[in-house]
């Protein structure tokens, strides 16, 4: 952390000489440069290009002086809105403080001068600029992924995509599984626009939003006089998708009646509308979607096994946004920047309690949870950066462990040391052997992370988390 801060660039913006030298002294290992508080700072941003700004903006009882500091933060802000603003203030000057955040300052500190808190609030500014600026670069990654719309970094989300370009170019039927809101439909059209068939239709339907009456009529048609009401030949989903792909969506929903009529179409590929009697030739590739537990409807009698096989001839599992390590503040920044150009609001970015937030919150509505919050708090923010309280969330503390690696490496250690132990057995000596470790350092992570190596003899891994499964799983012919 030390180097990389080197080279970080500071600004402060100081009227009082002597506090000026004094900030100096203490901020002595940054490059730092300072200079009065007046239209010479915005040459120096417009220069220097800081990362971090110390403003002070003078005492609230002098208000033509903090109205002008206000206004010279906001085209700081302006000329430059990645820069992160620490207002500083007396310490009777709170409303001016969160003024300046509403404006856009990421934090602010009150005078007087406590050397180790004030660098411990300047530092933790430095490092949500480099958080930021590391989630933009993999964001601009992701911007070569053949999967357009979709934005992910994590290791789950980059193997899924590998396997949408496996699968797309085929013709087999593909089952897409995960949880509610995790955006199985983006990796639905994602598979049709990679295959042969991009300049054909995409016809979606959701099983679940059609009721069972109207379901088969929306899916094979109708001829003119098949029920009351047909008053004209309507072709049905399946036709409309000819030559292309149809997404059935919620297809654990489907009633028991139409999937006998739906394994037909997928083994003759042929269609017949309702009061029709004539097969019509169907071209076209079927992808379905569920987040419902297939195996327990199959079990049940609420789902047809055989239909299960004809659309799983290919699996792929769209992990939870718990899962995708990365992926919540990524997708969020992107949300925000689309939210506000959507909505005219001169939201600037992310506050750094809301950072916190977003990594700590487990998403149990997943991709469309945090697009609902995004929008809504940029919708009724009223400062230029979205807070954890516009987003409904709780701040889970000044200090996330998320940014901190030493943090991430013990953990990584420890659990490694615990998978070890499980597939070993609890054999020490096969356990070092998998770690690529002698027995003396065995026993030192054994203390250090305080794990007994007894357990894991009689408790096999079941005890330790599972590899994750494949995400491209065959499904073999009944």
């Amino acid at each position: 952390m030390a180097a990389e801060t080197q080279r970080r660039k500071l600004l402060i913006l100081e009227n009082d000489r002597a506090l000026r030298r004094e900030l100096e002294q203490i901020f002595s290992d940054l490059d730092v440069t300072v200079s009065e508080t007046s239209e010479v700072a915005l040459t120096l941003v417009r220069r220097i290009e800081p990362d971090v700004v110390l403003f002070d903006l003078g005492a609230a009882r002098e208000p033509v002086v903090a109205a002008q500091s206000l206004e010279l933060l906001r085209q700081i802000l302006n000329l430059a809105p990645d820069t992160k603003i620490i207002a500083m203030t007396e310490h009777d000057a709170r409303e001016l403080a969160v003024a300046a955040v509403g404006l856009g300052a990421a934090d602010f500190y009150h005078k007087p001068l406590d050397a180790g808190v004030l660098s411990i609030v300047v530092r933790r500014a430095f490092r949500i600029r480099e958080l930021e600026e590391e989630n933009w670069r993999l964001r601009e990654q992701t911007g070569a992924m053949a999967l357009e719309g979709i934005i992910g970094v994590s290791d789950s989300m980059r193997a899924l995509c590998r396997s949408i370009e496996k699968v797309a170019p085929t013709n087999a039927t593909v089952l897409l599984l995960g949880d509610s809101g995790t955006g199985k439909e983006l990796f639905a059209r994602a598979l049709h626009r990679l295959s042969g068939r991009s300049h054909q239709q995409f016809v979606a339907i959701n099983c679940a939003a059609i009721p069972d009456t109207l379901l088969e009529s929306e899916l094979f048609g109708y001829e003119k006089g098949a029920f009351t009401g047909a008053a004209k030949r309507t072709p049905g989903k399946l036709e409309a998708a000819d030559g292309g792909t149809i997404f059935l969506d919620e297809i654990g929903e489907m009633p028991p009646s139409l999937q006998a009529k739906m394994l037909r179409v997928l083994q003759e590929r042929t269609v017949e509308r309702i009061g029709g009697r004539t097969p019509i030739p169907l071209d076209l590739r079927i992808v379905c979607a569920t987040n419902r537990n297939l195996d327990a409807l199959i079990g049940t009698g609420h789902f047809r096994d055989d239909l299960f096989y004809r659309i799983s001839e290919v699996t792929v599992r769209v992990p939870p946004l718990r899962d995708r390590q990365g992926d919540s503040l990524l997708l969020a920044q992107f949300l925000l920047q689309e939210m506000s150009q959507r909505f005219g609001k001169p939201t600037r970015g992310l506050a750094p309690d809301a950072i916190r937030a977003i990594q700590a919150y487990r998403w149990p509505g997943n991709v469309r949870e945090l697009e609902n919050r995004i929008k809504g708090a940029v919708i009724m923010a009223e400062g230029a950066v979205v807070t954890a309280n516009d987003l409904g969330l709780q701040d889970p503390g000044d200090d996330p462990e998320y940014l901190n690696l030493r943090v991430a490496r013990q953990r990584a250690e420890a659990q490694a040391v615990r998978q070890s132990l499980a597939v070993a057995k609890g054999n020490l000596s096969r356990a070092a052997d998998l770690l690529g470790v002698t027995r003396p350092t065995l026993y030192d992570l054994l203390e250090k992370h305080r794990i007994g190596a007894a357990q894991f003899g009689r408790n096999p891994p079941a005890a330790v988390d599972p590899a994750p499964e494949s995400t491209l799983t065959p499904t073999p012919d009944p």
